[in-house]
């Protein structure tokens, strides 16, 4: 006599595959991006007036956030350091492509350039690459030759106006500017902002053609200035 057991529902179960479920992109908040943000203009501010050994819970104190959010953001100082430089380098080309966009005179919209630079005060950039500083981080890079590509069109629009004078390089340019827009980090010179687009104006009336005298040496390159560690 045959015996007829009850199928189970699972002996008749159609096997599917079976894919995870999609997950979802995790996007840092609002109030986190703010806090971020805060963190890096507080630093800006406070490595331009004291330096890039400025105590870090000071920093914190200024954007108004506690110790652990800030190395929550930067685990350690050269990290801060490094995204304060890549800030400053993208306000700079942001600066060139606001010159770039303008329509009227070649040389105006360099000075524009010149004097926004200035106000980024990057001139604070060189003595914030110290010798543990990682020069060639892949974010540092990007914004570096975006920079350069950038003021290079701002320049060579000038030029090609008759308007620049054309022995000059994009490297004498932006170490000019830095060296113009000083006194360094913590000299204690508050006065010293009101002579710097005076000075820059100087400079800039140097740079027209025809040129009025001949520069001894050769155009300095941005890469020449990697070398010498007066770049960042």
């Amino acid at each position: 006599m045959t015996s007829h057991r009850p199928n189970r529902p699972e002996e008749h179960a159609v096997t599917t595959a079976t894919h995870p479920a999609p997950r979802k992109v995790t996007r840092p908040r609002a109030d986190a991006l703010r806090n971020r943000e805060r963190i890096v203009t507080a630093a800006r501010e406070m490595f331009t007036e004291h330096g890039p050994d400025v105590p870090l819970d000071e920093i914190a104190r200024r954007a108004g956030v506690g110790n652990a959010t800030l190395y929550r953001n930067f685990p350690d100082r050269d990290a801060l350091v490094r995204e304060v430089v890549c800030s400053v380098m993208d306000r700079t080309a942001e600066a060139a492509e606001g010159a770039l966009a303008e329509t009227g005179d070649a040389f105006a919209a360099l000075e524009h350039f010149v004097h926004a630079c200035a106000d980024e005060r990057i001139s604070a950039l060189c003595p914030m690459v110290s010798s543990t500083f990682d020069r060639h981080h892949p974010d540092l890079e990007a914004s570096r030759e975006r920079v350069e590509s950038l003021v290079g069109e701002v320049m060579g629009r000038a030029v090609t106006a008759g308007q620049l004078r054309s022995d000059v390089g994009v490297g004498d340019l932006m170490i000019a500017v830095a060296q113009l827009s000083r006194p360094p980090a913590g000299t204690g010179c508050p006065q010293g902002d009101r002579f710097v687009h005076r000075h820059l104006q100087l400079l800039l009336d140097g740079l027209r053609a025809p040129a009025r005298s001949v520069l001894p040496g050769t155009a300095v390159t941005v890469g020449e200035l990697r070398q010498c560690g007066t770049a960042a």
